[in-house]
């Protein structure tokens, strides 16, 4: 019996692919035209930056000792005092997500000999104006 009904579903199969296999040319026409219209979307790089990251920024007498006395953007402030960190190899050897302060660093954390990345962040904010 099983036999049977497999030799009864093919020629089913067979019959119902055929008119599929007819559509299938008109959708690859439609296919195309889709594909002219994604290069209207915007490109990410017209993405405009923030104006707030951008804003220069005059740092205090304590930072300034790191990052030099010129107003600078946030940005430039935070990869100023990334490259003082790496070049006096401030970062803690087992975590490196902690920052050993020396004495320019200790003025700027408020006292603290050891912040993480994150705190460091949120510290060198209060010394922006």
């Amino acid at each position: 019996m099983a036999t049977a009904k497999k030799s009864t579903a093919a020629p089913a199969k067979k019959a119902a692919a055929k008119p599929a296999a007819a559509a299938k040319p008109a959708a690859k026409k439609a296919a195309p035209a889709k594909a002219a219209a994604k290069p209207a979307a915007k490109p990410a790089a017209a993405r405009k930056p923030n104006a707030a990251f951008m804003k220069e920024m005059t740092p205090s007498g304590e930072l300034a000792a790191v990052v030099g006395n010129k107003p600078l953007p946030r940005t430039e402030v935070t990869k100023k005092v990334w490259d003082y960190i790496k070049k006096e190899n401030l970062q803690d050897a087992s975590n490196r997500r902690m920052i050993n302060a020396d004495d320019k660093l200790k003025a700027v954390f408020g006292g603290k000999a050891q912040v993480s990345m994150f705190e460091m962040t949120k510290l060198i904010s209060d010394h922006l104006k």
